[in-house]
């Protein structure tokens, strides 16, 4: 009897993030993510695990309650528990809000799950690029 090799698991979708360049200018958009839908705990994991090392441990994360609709209190992330925060103020409906203690405080566009490819890419670009 012959058996054949287990199948490989697929590979998650690879994160859509930029991140601005550091040029030492304060910026008002660190970079932006375009999730592939609304589900907050099926997306944030794989944002937090994608940010740069220097970032470090994100521990607080603040998004808009008009844009995402199921905010729990706390996820789990690589062993770390963030706290996640929802802004009922619709003052950056399309920013979340990274804090990690002693190291700083980084805001990310969202750009809209069902954004058209070439749209998405075009926001993204736009919000990583040097102010001019």
């Amino acid at each position: 009897m012959t058996t054949s090799p287990p199948h490989p698991l697929p590979s998650p979708p690879a994160l859509r993030l930029r991140l601005a360049p550091r040029i030492g200018v304060p910026r008002p958009i660190d970079g932006a993510w375009w999730p592939r839908s609304y589900d907050l705990p099926a997306e944030l994991p794989a944002l937090l695990r994608g940010l740069p090392r220097a970032w470090g441990d994100i521990t607080s994360v603040t998004v808009s309650g008009a844009t995402w609709s199921h905010v729990p209190d706390r996820i789990l992330v690589a062993d770390r528990t963030v706290r996640l925060h929802r802004a009922l103020a619709a003052s950056a409906p399309d920013t979340v809000v990274l804090l990690a203690p002693g190291q700083g405080r980084w805001d990310l566009l969202v750009v809209p799950p069902d954004t058209a490819e070439e749209t998405a890419g075009a926001l993204m670009a736009a919000a990583v690029d040097p102010p001019g």
